[in-house]
């Protein structure tokens, strides 16, 4: 038994010494998928951490009442509820006015709070720049001040009366720019927009005629007990606010979760492609380790080491990419403060890559290492390919087909598993692309009321459709040019052997590029409406549908890409002299 493992991990140490190229590529291929899986998995609990960060900051409340009823009749609603049963503090309640801020020509939706300027011991604001409130001025929440480039120091009009900006600040009592809980006094409708606060002797002036709401600030003996009350218009907790603010990314991880798994068929598709290439350079070594006494375990096992050991430093790659590269990609709003990267991935999402990464190269290998272990010694000694399935009707047909399609034809009958790859990842590919132009050509309407801004939510799931576009060209560029130089190993001795039958540099070389093509055709014809059907199945508003012309764009692009990379590689393998190539061949 020790002699075994010994042997199996001395040729495993080989392979990886003697394909460096290539288990580069293996590697690739499959961090890819798992860093992008590892940042969709953990963008949720990444973008919490700042909310908690502020919240402690802040000292956040537990719960938030905002009654519909305005004026005394919600402070009489207030009232009883400080001296609740479990409540152990409050602050407020505090006067509300839903108005209209204009800064530099923009109106937007404001939340205007009236504050004293002493601190309160529940909800006291961080603030970021500048000073608290006085009178005459007014402190912008921090993401909406952003929003609209306010800067400590500028004049913005509330309901008709210019105040100063005298700072900006974070809090958790709300839920940051652009879901502050903007609405007509009385309704139950909500609209977006930001929160400012100005001085209590201020607001009942700015407000004017409209009559004030009241927030009330709750503290809990059990904080977590907030999720017994009744989450409604009237009354929110420090759960939904994170939930709120959570909302920012939520198209950012749809994003990632469905590219990964886009990236997943990809890396699978690719490391098959590898493999299949490897397995079948190593045939005469299966042979010679069956001829000295090896059984279909032995092979199995020999062969399957490499790949796992592959996965297995691809699921720490990319874990370790994800987690660093976090603070970059998920930015936190404005609105809050901290860092997001304060702690490493949790166990149930490197458990989650480890198995994708172990999956996609035990899954990409299995056929070809149980068909390299079954096969006879004999056979494998011959290192011979498996002819090809001749039916009549093909072959009159393939008579009567141009010499270059012809060879195409014949080497993906020779091949037909690598022909079923190309199919795989073109069809991934183009689903990908239309998946991506259709979420591009959105047309995204932020109302603020008076004004439409950037969609701070829109913005980030865009950050993560850039990264995701990145990462899968890159993939799908290496998967290309592995198939093609593959193609091109595979089929030089039947490429001499047209040409010494009287096919041209020429015919020889397009025929191997019809050979990708060929394939890629169905692939990319799939690929339409499988990236259309993607989007309409995970929007959950109106899908917008691209130009007929754009998509017939991308089409016509993934498959001059394929000719384009197999391009080079035919020109290399045709300008090869056919008498050292037939003489290279195994006898």
């Amino acid at each position: 038994m020790s002699g075994r493992l010994l042997l199996v991990c001395r040729l495993l140490v080989r392979d990886l010494r003697r394909r460096r190229a290539e288990t580069v590529l293996l590697l690739v291929a499959i961090t890819a998928a798992t860093a992008t899986l590892t940042l969709g998995l953990t963008l949720n609990e990444l973008a919490e951490r700042p909310f908690q960060q502020t919240r402690t900051a802040t000292a956040g409340p537990d719960v938030i009442v905002t009654p519909r009823a305005t004026g005394q009749a919600a402070l009489d609603e207030l009232a009883p509820l400080t001296t609740a049963a479990g409540v152990t503090g409050h602050s407020g309640p505090f006067p509300i006015a839903y108005l209209t801020m204009t800064a530099g020509g923009t109106s937007a939706h404001a939340v205007v709070q009236g504050r004293d300027t002493a601190p309160a011991p529940i909800d006291r604001p961080a603030v970021t720049g500048g000073t608290w409130v006085r009178p005459g001025g007014v402190v912008v929440e921090r993401a909406f001040a952003d929003a609209l480039g306010i800067r400590t120091g500028d004049t913005v009009d509330i309901g008709g009366h210019p105040l100063r900006v005298t700072g900006t600040a974070v809090t958790a009592a709300r839920a940051t720019y652009p879901y502050a809980g903007w609405h007509y006094p009385g309704s139950i409708l909500v609209e977006r927009g930001g929160l400012v606060w100005v001085d209590g002797s201020d607001i009942a002036k700015l407000a004017g005629g409209q009559p004030l709401s009241y927030t009330l600030n709750l503290k809990l003996t059990d904080p977590a007990a907030s999720t017994t009350y009744a989450v409604g218009d009237q009354l929110t907790t420090w759960q939904e606010i994170g939930h709120l603010n959570g909302r920012l990314y939520s198209d950012a991880q749809i994003t990632l979760l469905v590219g990964s798994w886009l990236l997943s068929g990809l890396a699978l598709a690719g490391v098959a492609g590898i493999v299949a290439g490897r397995i079948i350079t190593r045939r005469r070594r299966v042979g010679l380790l069956k001829a000295a006494g090896a059984g279909p375990a032995m092979i199995a096992a020999v062969h399957l080491a490499e790949y796992l050991v592959i996965g297995l430093a691809a699921a720490a790659t990319g874990l370790a990419a994800g987690w660093f590269a976090a603070p970059v990609l998920i930015r936190p709003s404005a609105g809050l403060i901290g860092s997001v990267n304060a702690q490493p991935p949790a166990l149930r999402t490197a458990v989650a890559v480890t198995a994708l990464a172990l999956t996609i190269a035990v899954a990409a290998t299995l056929v070809p290492v149980i068909r390299a272990a079954t096969t006879s010694t004999v056979h494998a000694l011959a290192d011979g390919a498996a002819p090809p399935r001749r039916r009549r009707w093909r072959i009159r047909l393939s008579r009567r087909l141009p010499t270059a399609l012809l060879i195409g034809v014949r080497i993906n009958a020779r091949r037909p598993g690598r022909a079923r790859l190309v199919t795989v990842n073109t069809l991934i590919t183009t689903t990908a692309l239309v998946a991506i132009l259709m979420v591009n050509t959105r047309v995204v309407h932020f109302d603020l009321g008076y004004t439409e801004l950037a969609d701070p939510r829109w913005q980030r799931g865009e950050q993560a459709t850039l990264l995701l576009t990145v990462v899968l060209c890159v993939l799908a560029l290496i998967n290309a040019v592995v198939s093609a130089w593959t193609a091109v190993l595979d089929a030089r001795q039947p490429l001499a052997v047209a040409r010494a039958l009287g096919a041209t540099p020429a015919q020889a070389g397009a025929g191997l590029a019809a050979a990708q093509l060929l394939p890629a055709i169905p692939g990319v014809a799939a690929g339409i409406p499988a990236g259309i059907g993607l989007v309409a199945s995970v929007s959950t508003g109106e899908v917008q549908y691209p130009p007929g012309p754009w998509l017939l764009a991308t089409a016509l692009g993934v498959l001059l890409a394929v000719a384009a990379l197999t391009a080079v590689p035919a020109v290399v393998a045709t300008r090869h002299p056919v008498v050292e190539t037939l003489q290279s061949a195994p006898t």
